[in-house]
C-alpha cells in the first residue's frame, strides 16, 4: 500500500514538471518574440502650420427692422367703398390704398360752397356800398369775417373728404389686407402694414467695453438661418449714446443692403463687425488639438533615423501649447509652437509621444474659417 501510494506521487510530480517545463518554455519564447516584434507604424492626417492674418471681429446678435415701417390706419371713421391695393403688393409714396364713402361729406361741401358764394356776393356789395360811404366800417367788417368764415367751412368739409382716402406715406411693400369692401371703419382702425426693406436696419447690442472700438461706417456683416449660405454687408449708422444701466451693453444700428428683400423686420439675425486692424495668428484645425484637463496639446511630426535599419522614420512629439481664440474651424495657438512644423490634425486621442507613424493625407478633414454645414 506505502509503495503504491509512493509511485503515484513520483508520477504526480513528474506530470506537474513537465507541465512548468514546457509553459516556462512557451513564456520564453513569448518574450524573445516581443523583444524582435515592431509594431506598424499609425497612418495620420498631417497639416504644415503656417503664419496668417485674421480679421477682428465683434460677434452679436441681431434684431432686424424696417427704416420706415408703419400700420396703415383710417384717420377718420367711414364706409369702405374701394380697396386699391392686393396684400403683399409694392406701392408707391402717394398711391390711393382705399376709399371711404363721401356722400355725406359731398353734401356737406356743397352747402358750405353755396354759403361762402353768398358770403362773397354779399362782401363784395356792401364793400362797394362802403365805398360811396353808404355803408359803414363796421358791417363791411362783419361780411369779410363771415366771408373767411364761410371759407375756412369749406376748406373744412375738403379736408374731411381728403382723409377718406387713404393713401401710401411712403414707398415700401404692403402687408396682408386687414379690411373688407363694404366694412365700416372707426378712427384708427388698422388697414394694412406698410415696411421699407432696401435698405433695412439691424439693431444690435455690444458690451460697453467695446464702445471705443465701434464707429459710425464700420463694415458690419449680417447672416440669418432664413438665407442660409448667404451674407449680407452693411455700415454702422450710429451707437446709441447711452448705456443700458442693466445689461451695460450699448445698442448698435447698422444699414444693410437687401436688394432680393430676404430679411424681414422682427427677423432674428447674426452680425459680425469687421474692425480696420488685423491680428497676425498661427491657426491649427481644432481637430489636431488633444484637449485634456493638465493641458492641451498637440502631436508634432519630427524626422528620426532608426537606431536598427538606418532608415528615416517620421514620430511623434507630444507638444503642449496655449490657445487663442477660435474662428470656424480653426484655432489660434498663442504658445508652443513654430511656423512650418507639421501637426497631426485627426485621431489624436489614439496617439502617444514616440510612436512611428506614417503621413497619409488622402483622408485629411476639411478645415474653412467661415464653415457653412448643412442642415441636418
Amino acid at each position: 500500500m506505502l509503495k503504491t501510494l509512493l509511485f503515484a506521487a513520483i508520477g504526480v510530480v513528474i506530470v506537474v514538471g513537465t507541465i512548468v517545463y514546457t509553459k516556462l518554455d512557451q513564456f520564453g519564447a513569448m518574450g524573445e518574440a516581443a523583444e524582435h516584434m515592431v509594431q506598424p507604424p499609425e497612418t495620420v492626417t498631417v497639416m504644415t502650420v503656417d503664419n496668417a492674418q485674421w480679421e477682428q471681429l465683434i460677434p452679436a446678435t441681431a434684431t432686424v427692422s424696417a427704416v420706415q415701417g408703419v400700420m396703415v390706419s383710417a384717420e377718420i371713421g367711414g364706409q369702405v367703398v374701394q380697396i386699391s391695393f392686393e396684400s403683399g403688393a409694392v406701392t408707391n409714396k402717394g398711391d390711393m390704398l382705399v376709399h371711404l364713402d363721401t356722400a355725406s361729406e359731398d353734401a356737406q361741401l356743397a352747402s358750405a360752397e353755396a354759403a361762402a358764394a353768398l358770403a362773397r356776393a354779399d362782401f363784395e356789395r356792401r364793400r362797394q356800398l362802403g365805398n360811396r360811404n353808404l355803408a359803414s366800417r363796421d358791417s363791411v367788417d362783419r361780411a369779410e369775417a363771415q366771408l373767411k368764415e364761410a371759407a375756412a367751412q369749406v376748406g373744412n368739409v375738403r379736408a374731411s373728404i381728403a382723409k377718406k382716402t387713404v393713401s401710401a406715406p411712403f414707398t415700401g411693400r404692403l402687408g396682408l389686407r386687414l379690411i373688407n369692401l363694404g366694412q365700416v371703419l372707426r378712427e384708427g382702425d388698422s388697414i394694412v402694414t406698410l415696411q421699407t426693406l432696401d435698405p433695412i436696419h439691424v439693431d444690435f447690442s455690444v458690451p460697453q467695453q467695446r464702445i471705443r472700438q465701434l464707429k459710425p461706417g464700420m463694415t458690419v456683416r449680417v447672416t440669418t438661418d432664413a438665407a442660409p449660405g448667404e451674407t449680407f454687408t452693411g455700415d454702422i449708422l450710429a451707437v446709441n449714446p447711452e448705456v443700458d444701466p442693466v445689461t451695460r451693453n450699448v445698442r448698435v444700428r447698422a444699414l444693410v443692403a437687401n436688394p432680393q428683400e430676404a430679411l424681414y423686420a422682427g427677423m432674428f439675425a447674426k452680425v459680425e463687425v469687421v474692425l480696420p486692424d488685423t491680428q497676425r495668428v498661427l491657426p491649427v484645425v481644432e481637430t489636431a488639438v488633444l484637449y485634456a484637463p493638465y493641458g492641451d496639446s498637440v502631436f508634432v511630426v519630427e524626422e528620426h533615423q532608426d537606431k536598427k535599419s538606418g532608415k528615416n522614420v517620421q514620430v511623434l512629439r507630444q507638444q503642449f501649447v496655449q490657445l487663442g481664440r477660435a474662428r470656424g474651424d480653426y484655432v489660434d495657438v498663442i504658445d508652443g509652437l513654430k511656423a512650418g512644423e507639421a501637426v497631426v490634425t485627426s485621431g489624436v486621442f489614439k496617439l502617444r509621444s514616440g510612436m512611428n507613424v506614417v503621413v497619409d493625407n488622402a483622408l485629411a478633414p476639411k478645415a474653412e474659417l467661415e464653415p457653412h454645414p448643412a442642415e441636418s
